[in-house]
């Protein structure tokens, strides 16, 4: 059991150092703009509290964080040219923003979720 929690950990801490590359090659001029695009949408729902299942659904509420958000993650990292790739792999291994909490980041997803409810409240429930 003890072998099990370490190598999710492990498996844990690498989908956060990805997420954090996501954000490197979204700096970068030479990644696409849809991969940007792409890219934008799914750090926002990582990072979100929001999402597409809610977690107190037994077994379903974990699916997406477990299954969902790891592949969306693969799939647009193989979008990403391998040299840039590569690049932002090694600025994120340098850098110190994986071991710290970065709650700007946080209070501007939240905000942006709360602008987008609003909005869809506004249109939709005149």
């Amino acid at each position: 059991m003890g072998e099990a929690l370490t190598k999710l950990k492990e498996q844990a801490r690498k989908l956060k150092q990805e997420i954090f590359v996501l954000v490197e090659a979204n700096k970068h001029p030479k990644v696409p703009f849809y991969v940007k695009l792409l890219s934008i949408l799914i750090i926002s729902y990582a990072f979100s509290p929001v999402d597409l299942i809610p977690d107190f659904i037994p077994i379903l509420g974990y699916l997406d964080d477990i299954i969902l958000i790891p592949f969306a993650i693969k799939f647009v990292l193989k979008l990403i040219p391998k040299d840039v790739l590569e690049e932002c792999r090694e600025k994120v291994r340098e850098s110190e923003n994986v071991k710290k909490k970065n709650w700007t980041a946080g209070i501007v997803i939240i905000l942006l979720w709360i602008a987008l409810l609003y909005w869809v409240f506004k249109v939709f429930f005149k």
